[in-house]
């Protein structure tokens, strides 16, 4: 049985570092692509961050330079390490089998979607507070 299941999330302050982790079952995550979502209440989801099975990454010009998506075998997880956290990164954070930006003839479509992949976490809450 696949299954997505996020954790991490949490209250962080501006400037901090939090680390999400997506964790599988049912599939190894070196097999498949594993993108990390995210959304606000009453906005569109938006991809921010994926890594494929070759381990190429793309990070969404909003957290670019501030998160780091990384794959533990291993573990089966993959992590969204978030550093310098603002408030406009408060949001739920999701991940899903399969993200394809290079699919893209502009990468940048890939963050708005639509999307049709199969399996989602339940999400992690995140808010940015002092």
């Amino acid at each position: 049985q696949v299954q997505l299941v996020e954790s991490g999330g949490g209250l962080v302050q501006p400037g901090g570092s939090l680390r999400l982790s997506c964790v599988a079952s049912g599939f190894s995550v070196r097999n498949v692509a594993i993108g990390w979502f995210r959304q606000v209440p009453g906005k569109e989801r938006k991809g921010i961050s994926c890594i494929d099975t070759d381990s190429y990454t793309y990070y969404a010009d909003s957290v670019k330079g501030r998160f780091t998506i990384s794959r533990d075998n291993k573990e089966n997880t993959v992590y969204l390490h978030m550093t310098n956290v603002r408030p406009d990164d408060a949001a739920v954070y999701y991940c899903a089998t399969e993200c394809n930006p290079r699919g893209y003839s502009d990468p940048i479509r890939w963050e708005v979607g639509p999307w049709d992949y199969e399996y989602w976490g339940p999400g992690t809450q995140v808010t940015v507070s002092s």
